[in-house]
């Protein structure tokens, strides 16, 4: 693995017009109610949490892309793509999970013609070894939670909301990553 090098957690997941209901507080004797018209209508966000692995310094990077729909190798290589303009030239070392659209035949022969990016697989059932669940997780606890929005358009200002949240704390993403277990930066050798 190059050791001068971005290594970035990818990872994808869904939201609809249906509100992820969470406990909330209210006055004595008035339940708060969700009203909403039952649309089925979904998005697909992509989150691509980045950490220097020499450097931590320059602070983690996040990258964030929501679509209507599902994402295929299409989609995700669009991802990539803008991905390849954040980090404009720098090395990355991509870590996600074994989706099919992640290793399919015209995703490795993509990434093939791609000298600033290196993919390595997350083990399977492993979604606790991926920092940006819990970024999702975060984003469906406090902006998503209980949000009974009309329109696609009202999930996407409450998502970018919560980016913007956590892109302004910069110890959160830390501690998404410290909550994995996993170190970035390798230890100090002992004389």
């Amino acid at each position: 693995m190059n050791t001068r090098a971005w290594i970035v957690f990818l990872d994808e997941s869904g939201v609809s017009l249906l509100p992820q209901v969470r406990r909330t507080y209210a006055p004595r004797g008035r339940t708060p109610l969700l009203r909403h018209r039952l649309n089925w209508k979904r998005a697909s966000m992509a989150g691509a949490l980045g950490f220097h692995s020499t450097d931590p310094d320059r602070g983690p990077r996040l990258c964030f892309h929501l679509k209507p729909g599902s994402y295929d190798t299409a989609g995700l290589i669009e991802v990539l793509e803008q991905m390849k303009v954040f980090y404009r030239g720098e090395r990355v070392v991509l870590v996600w999970d074994g989706l099919s659209a992640h290793w399919s035949r015209a995703m490795r022969a993509w990434v093939a013609e791609q000298d600033w990016l290196t993919l390595e697989r997350l083990p399977a059932y492993a979604p606790e070894l991926n920092p940006v669940e819990l970024l999702w997780s975060s984003l469906k606890k406090r902006e998503l939670a209980n949000l009974a929005g009309d329109h696609l358009a009202d999930v996407a200002d409450a998502t970018e909301q919560g980016i913007h949240r956590i892109n302004h704390n910069p110890q959160l993403p830390w501690s998404f990553l410290a909550h994995t277990g996993l170190t970035i930066h390798p230890p100090t050798p002992q004389n």
